[in-house]
């Protein structure tokens, strides 16, 4: 498949998460293409967030702000909406908050998923659900080779766990409610995507790497790295969320796929330690910023991460369109822009203008 811009065009969609930074992303993404979007979330916990910033709002066609945990409320806003396509990517999104809440974290994670489907059983106007976890959500060994999506599922951390129960729920209404030989009769396809992680404009979140990182920039205080070796796959926002909307369009029409849930994640050689990663940063900013070593005991993180993606190329025609240098390159002339007082909805619209140019003409 390769990614269509028309299809979106009118497509009405309901997107749980939609005043995070990936969600905030998408949804201006969809509203570009023309789509019909309603979002569910909490209200923004930062200052700034991209909801506020990039001016979200008026570009949804609704915002209800609510709770995924609230079944009620989940139901009646996607009643609502009347959507075609469903994105679920409302989370708790933090390992270190896992620890410090975890049934928090696991009622979001894993009841707000069951919310989210119980509610699409309720809706007969949903064909399609891309249900979004984590490439967290493996059973984590340390080794040296990528995940697959048939490698057994775990997490060390509650966060983790949650999203590997978060998956579990989606296969279970899947094969109960959701299964090909139902199609016919609830009318709905559902796939689940594990993305890796993901940095770009308009993160302020707290306890992630690029947001601490850009943050120290504004104070001149040296950015305190927890694990400068721990090796991550790291990729443009842009990047798995190109993914979704190929996958959803995939299951609206119904393209024999033979799976159900997809890594996306970036290219081996990009898999780089949080370190030279940081090192990266600290170049483009002139060397205006440094980093240290953070020796306070922290909880478990894993060492080493990486996705085997070639379920998504070999079936959607999904691979990487960036690499990490030109990844970074656009986080950090966005960071610079809105810290020199540009409009961060005109920062986001002028990336997702070039990364479609530079797949247009990829596609030529």
């Amino acid at each position: 498949m390769t990614f269509t811009k028309g299809f979106w065009r009118g497509r009405r969609v309901f997107l749980t998460g939609h005043t995070g930074f990936k969600g905030g992303w998408l949804a201006l993404w969809l509203s570009q293409l023309g789509a019909d979007v309603h979002g569910l979330a909490l209200a923004p916990n930062t200052v700034p967030n991209l909801f506020h910033a990039g001016g979200l709002e008026g570009c949804l066609a609704g915002s209800t702000i609510s709770d995924v945990r609230d079944l009620n409320a989940v139901s009646v806003a996607m009643d609502h909406a009347a959507p075609e396509v469903v994105f679920h990517l409302a989370a708790q999104p933090l390992v270190r908050e896992s620890y410090l809440d975890p049934v928090g974290t696991y009622s979001t994670n894993v009841l707000g998923t069951v919310h989210v489907l119980e509610a699409v059983r309720k809706t007969p106007s949903v064909r399609a659900v891309v249900v979004v976890t984590t490439d967290k959500c493996y059973e984590n060994h340390e080794w040296e080779w990528a995940y697959r999506e048939t490698d057994p599922l775990g997490g060390h951390d509650p966060y983790s766990n949650s999203k590997a129960c978060a998956e579990l729920v989606s296969a279970a209404y899947r094969q109960s409610f959701f299964s090909p030989s139902q199609t016919l009769e609830s009318g709905v396809a559902i796939a689940t995507a594990r993305a890796g992680n993901v940095i770009g404009g308009g993160d302020w979140s707290v306890d992630r790497l690029l947001p601490d990182v850009f943050r120290a920039i504004e104070t001149g205080e040296p950015v305190q790295v927890r694990n400068p070796l721990a090796t991550r796959p790291w990729q443009h926002v842009l990047e798995p969320l190109r993914g979704y909307l190929i996958l959803a369009q995939a299951l609206v029409e119904r393209q024999p796929l033979n799976a159900n849930t997809f890594n996306f994640g970036p290219s081996a050689e990009d898999v780089w330690p949080v370190g030279r990663l940081v090192d990266s940063i600290c170049r483009q900013f002139d060397d205006k910023v440094a980093w240290k070593r953070d020796k306070s005991v922290h909880p478990h993180e894993a060492n080493a991460l990486a996705l085997d993606i070639s379920r998504a190329n070999r079936l959607l025609g999904w691979r990487p369109l960036i690499d990490i240098e030109t990844a970074l390159t656009m986080t950090v002339d966005w960071a610079k822009g809105f810290m020199a007082g540009v409009d961060a909805h005109h920062l986001c619209l002028a990336q997702i203008q070039y990364y479609q140019s530079l797949l247009d003409r990829k596609n030529d």
